[in-house]
């Protein structure tokens, strides 16, 4: 009879286990933000879009109103130790160098080829706009993708000796997907260059090339026999930064979106443009404070300035995402 008893006894365990098994994984599944610990960012997150999304809420918002815009550079993925889109035109200057050594006796060039990161900052935006004109004109557009495609299968970052498209952050790349399975349209808005991003970034963050927001540079139609093309010229044409960002979204887009995130003072105008209006608004801002497995920085930075924009924070009731409490894991390959 004892025997009977404990045999029951195990069995009746075994169930609860099971039990507490499926419950767990239901919870998993049900989760649509499993890389975000449980607390004030998430959960804000969350009761914002059920708000949002709610037939018959005071704050529902109709779907093609469900605007969401993303910065790219420490936003989406990493930034440091400088932006990867000049660690691009640095890898292209050498080659163009090597096949030109006339351009080595360029100053700008000297500075950028020297590796030292001061030197590169005192370049300034003169000289980082000269080395753009040499790396990323001249050439066509499809010639350009090229080009940056084969870069982005080759180049690894520095510190972590990876592809740069594994620096994604997972718990925004949930982010993205949670939005558009509640109706949002997913845009990126980035002072990066939109040629830039566009060979690689539809298949890290599922955003098609057309929702892709970005500087760009002048360009040129030409037809040479039956083959046509669009030239890239060494001239800006839009600065997607600061307060170009609010431009870019009205020029390219044509509504004003009601979340957006951002990381640095870049972001500003664009969270202002976002959340300084009537109805339901949500911002967010990613706060770089993990040295261990990302980088920690704000106020001093060369490369992702977080100083304006992170004393407007609590006056405009923006999220503030803490990179190092919020996030269970910041990037794929650690899952």
């Amino acid at each position: 009879m004892q025997a009977f008893w404990q045999q029951l006894r195990i069995r009746a365990l075994v169930a609860l286990a099971l039990v507490f098994v499926a419950a767990t994984a239901a919870l998993a599944a049900d989760d649509p933000l499993p890389s975000w610990n449980d607390g004030a960012a998430k959960t804000s997150i969350l009761a914002f879009v059920d708000k949002v999304t709610t037939a018959g809420s005071q704050d529902f918002v109709p779907v093609e109103e469900r605007i969401a815009t993303f910065d790219n550079d420490g936003t989406l993925w990493s930034e440091q130790p400088m932006y990867f889109q000049i660690a691009f035109a640095v890898d292209r200057l050498k080659v163009i160098a090597a096949a030109d050594p006339a351009i080595a006796g360029n100053e700008t060039v000297k500075a950028v080829l020297s590796g030292d990161r001061a030197k590169l900052a005192a370049v300034g935006e003169k000289g980082l706009l000269e080395i753009v004109a040499m790396t990323h004109a001249g050439m066509s557009v499809d010639d350009f993708s090229a080009i940056v495609r084969a870069w982005i299968a080759s180049a690894r970052h520095p510190r972590f000796d990876r592809p740069y498209t594994d620096l994604v952050y997972q718990p925004m790349l949930e982010l993205l997907a949670y939005l558009r399975a509640n109706g949002f349209k997913t845009f990126i808005v980035s002072g990066g260059g939109i040629d830039f991003m566009r060979p690689w970034a539809p298949a890290a963050y599922g955003i098609p090339p057309e929702q892709i927001v970005g500087s760009s540079g002048k360009t040129k139609w030409q037809l040479i026999g039956d083959r046509p093309s669009i030239m890239k010229l060494p001239e800006v044409d839009f600065i997607d930064d600061g307060p170009g960002k609010p431009l870019g979204i009205q020029r390219f887009i044509g509504r004003r979106p009601v979340f957006a995130a951002g990381n640095s003072d870049g972001d500003l105008e664009m969270l202002q443009w976002t959340t300084l209006d009537s109805g339901p608004r949500f911002a967010l801002i990613v706060h770089h404070t993990d040295a261990v497995r990302e980088w920690a920085y704000d106020r001093d930075s060369l490369v992702g300035r977080l100083d304006k924009a992170l004393d407007e924070a609590p006056k405009c009731g923006w999220l503030v995402v803490d990179m190092k409490t919020d996030w269970k894991v910041i990037y794929p390959f650690e899952k």
